[in-house]
């Protein structure tokens, strides 16, 4: 079945028309209907919340305005002309009928005339004939700044057995459901809940002669939460069936709510969740979400008690019946998704029959694409629809006549297109073999160019070399000579110095014959020798010794290599020369040249000769080797590194050059085991060996 209605769908527009209008409703039926029901749950379960808190306010002012409805009864009573009177002169019947009067009138349980350190004058109780008051910090603001206080306080039932009250055991309708969990053992109660009142009586010059001190016990006070839930939860707040509690707990115990148990009596001595206790007393934070209380469910708010201590004692809390809402919400909900369902059908019969009014005109249009196609001459035809697959149908008619004429104007231009093609591609091959022979010229005269432009520098650099150096050599060698003849006998006390000048103008002269070898590559290997890298660095640091001891430059050593290269001792010690001397002059007094010899890689040794003079400028780095270039001082010749760098680039290896302008410069060559012939570059090149695993 699945693989036929697949067919369908792949061969038939009616089908996927069918399946492209039904799939979204199919689609968004569910996806809709579960959005709602999932956003109408959240939103009315927020809504359920924020009641809750907004009822936890409602109760909170409650509480707080009975303490200030206390303080003004007791304010009223002290301030009163005759309250005053009687106590002057210590008419104690009469005060004691006042103070009764009060306790009639308010929601006091005890109240008592005290002194300012508490000790009882006049009892509303006749009965109650002395004492001292539980010590309070009340007392001492109301002593102290002349304010009349209230606040929570926890009394015993020692506290309560002096006020003269007896604390009543909790009055628990269903006992059971004290044990009903593991953390809540039946409760005893030893302890009193007490909002306590302190009012300062004041003599007519403003002094404190004494206290009123009374104070409403909370445990059991069924009036009080009766109250406040006829206020947090009157007429109209609630739907039908709805019911609100309120409670007051000390610690996680109610002593005082309106909850009741199924077959009566008010849930006295009941115990909050162990997740409220944890937030409200645990952390001193409000809570709120669904609570069971007794058999059903709530949603309660709860907010921490605090004594005048500041300890968190108890809880006040307030919460309604959540069946009535869930009700609510679910006939809501039924409603909105049979409203849902129904426009859905009602859109899917329209879809459907428009559906129907699109692929029947196509279906006749594909008819006539496979007519076409088999070589038969059909239309269309009349449309009756105006819509956009009507004024398709008419214009498919209409680019048939046309095409059929556009067909026959092609068929007689393709004779004259392929002439034409075929004159343009001889043209086109005829100016590429023009355009390649070009690019074989250009590139032959480049490479003649640079050719050209490298023996110049060549010769340029030997002519300099030879001009500069030979002539000055023969006359050094000449004048040696004479001096020689004119000392006589006396020329043998200084004949190691004069050999030694001989010796070193032989060397320039072999050194300039190398020079004009530079210009003929092919000339080179003709003194060949093993070296060790250290001994060469050795022997040219003594022919610089001077310079090196003039300047007072430290040379620092690090010869980790012990390979031995082939290479023309002379002319490496013509590389290693310059080299050192080109960084022995861009020091400074006290100047470092650090000297490394590493391997390099498999195939040769490389040497680092680093110095901390002042650098070489970028824009003249990529000159350094250019012959007759120099940076240094008048009378310089710029040839040195040039010449290095043609021995190096001649025995196969390569000499580079990093700097840091005012901070240091490094130069590296790359000495091959065993020389081989390097391919010609200019000195400008930027091709370079690389040190494979090594710092350059």
């Amino acid at each position: 079945m699945w693989r036929a209605l697949k067919m369908r769908l792949r061969s038939s527009l009616r089908y996927k028309l069918w399946l492209l209008v039904l799939f979204p409703v199919f689609l968004i039926a569910p996806l809709g209907v579960g959005f709602i029901g999932y956003w109408t749950q959240h939103f009315s379960h927020d809504q359920l919340l924020r009641k809750a808190i907004a009822d936890l306010s409602i109760a909170h002012d409650i509480f707080n305005r009975l303490q200030r409805d206390l303080i003004n009864e007791l304010e009223r009573l002290a301030g009163s002309h005759s309250f005053f009177t009687a106590y002057r002169n210590d008419e104690r019947e009469r005060l004691a009928n006042q103070l009764a009067a009060v306790l009639e009138t308010t929601r006091l349980d005890f109240l008592h005339v005290t002194d300012p350190q508490g000790r009882w004058v006049v009892a509303a109780e006749p009965t109650v004939r002395g004492g001292e008051s539980r010590h309070s910090p009340l007392r001492g603001q109301a002593t102290s700044y002349g304010i009349s206080t209230a606040g929570i306080e926890v009394f015993s039932r020692e506290d309560l057995g002096t006020e003269g009250l007896v604390l009543a055991p909790l009055e628990v309708a269903a006992p059971e459901t004290l044990a009903s969990t593991r953390d809540a053992p039946p409760v005893v109660a030893q302890r009193a809940l007490v909002m306590r009142v302190i009012v300062p009586i004041r003599d007519p010059a403003g002094t404190i002669v004494a206290l009123l001190d009374g104070g409403v016990v909370l445990n059991q006070e069924a009036a009080l939460v009766d109250e406040m839930r006829d206020i947090v939860y009157g007429s109209g707040t609630l739907p039908e069936g709805g019911f609100g509690i309120v409670s007051i707990f000390l610690g996680d115990v109610r002593i005082s709510t309106n909850a009741t148990f199924e077959r009566g009596g008010r849930a006295i001595g009941t115990r909050a969740p162990a997740a409220v206790r944890a937030r409200v007393l645990g952390q001193g934070a409000p809570w709120v979400g669904r609570s069971r209380v007794v058999d059903d469910w709530y949603i309660s708010s709860f907010e921490p008690i605090v004594d005048v201590y500041g300890n968190r004692v108890g809880m006040l809390s307030v919460g309604y019946l959540e069946r009535p809402f869930r009700e609510a919400y679910r006939q809501a909900l039924f409603s909105l998704v049979s409203i849902v369902l129904a426009g859905l059908a009602i859109a899917m019969v329209i879809a459907i029959t428009a559906a129907a009014s699109i692929f029947r005109p196509i279906e006749r249009m594909t008819a006539v694409v496979r007519a076409t196609q088999a070589g038969e001459e059909q239309r269309i035809g009349a449309v009756t629809t105006q819509d956009e697959i009507g004024e398709l149908a008419r214009q498919f008619d209409r680019m048939l006549d046309l095409l059929r004429q556009r067909s026959d104007e092609i068929r007689r231009a393709a004779g004259e297109l392929e002439n034409k093609v075929d004159e343009r591609t001889r043209e086109l091959r005829a100016n590429n073999a023009r355009l390649e022979h070009a690019i074989a010229q250009l590139l032959e005269t480049r490479r003649q160019l640079v050719v050209a432009e490298k023996m110049a520098a060549l010769g340029e650099l030997t002519a300099g070399v030879a001009h500069e150096i030979n002539n000055p050599t023969a006359v050094i060698l000449g004048n040696v000579q004479v001096l020689r003849d004119e000392l006589g006998a006396q020329a043998a006390r200084v004949d190691p110095e004069i050999e030694l000048i001989i010796e070193q103008v032989d060397r320039i002269r072999s050194i300039i014959d190398r020079l004009l070898r530079y210009a003929r590559p092919s000339e080179f290997g003709d003194h060949l020798a093993e070296l060790n890298l250290p001994d060469a660095i050795e022997n040219a640091l003594g022919l610089i010794e001077h310079e090196l001891k003039g300047k007072q430059v430290s040379i620092a050593r690090a010869f980790e290599s012990t390979r031995t290269v082939r290479f023309d001792p002379q002319e490496l010690g013509q590389v290693l020369i310059n080299v050192l001397t080109n960084a022995t002059q861009a020091l400074g007094e006290g100047g470092r040249i650090v000297i490394t010899v590493r391997d390099w890689a498999d195939r040769g040794v490389a040497v680092t000769i680093e110095d901390n003079g002042i650098g070489i400028a970028p824009e003249n780095l990529h000159r350094i080797f250019d012959p007759f270039f120099t940076r240094r001082k008048p009378g310089g010749t710029g040839l040195g590194l040039s010449v290095s760098y043609g021995i190096m680039r001649r025995y196969g290896g390569d000499i580079s050059v990093e700097s840091k302008p005012g901070e240091w410069t490094r130069f590296t060559l790359l000495i091959l085991e065993s020389p081989e012939r390097p391919h010609e570059l200019a000195p400008d090149s930027t091709q370079r060996f690389p040190l494979k695993g090594q710092a350059s």
